[in-house]
């Protein structure tokens, strides 16, 4: 009856990790977002500023 509780206890704290690092990912997935738009946004303004030169 005791390996049945460190089973349960292994997959809640394996599904707890799995969790917390999938809401992690989901949070940096809309940084990596911001981030290219203002390196799309970089771009554009620099190949702008070039073609005027």
């Amino acid at each position: 009856m005791r390996t049945l509780f460190y089973i349960i206890a292994i997959i809640l704290l394996v599904g707890w990790a799995i969790g917390t690092f999938v809401y992690a990912v989901g949070n940096l997935i809309y940084i990596a977002l911001v981030l290219a738009i203002v390196a799309l946004v970089l771009g554009l303004a620099r190949r702008r500023n070039t073609r005027r030169s």
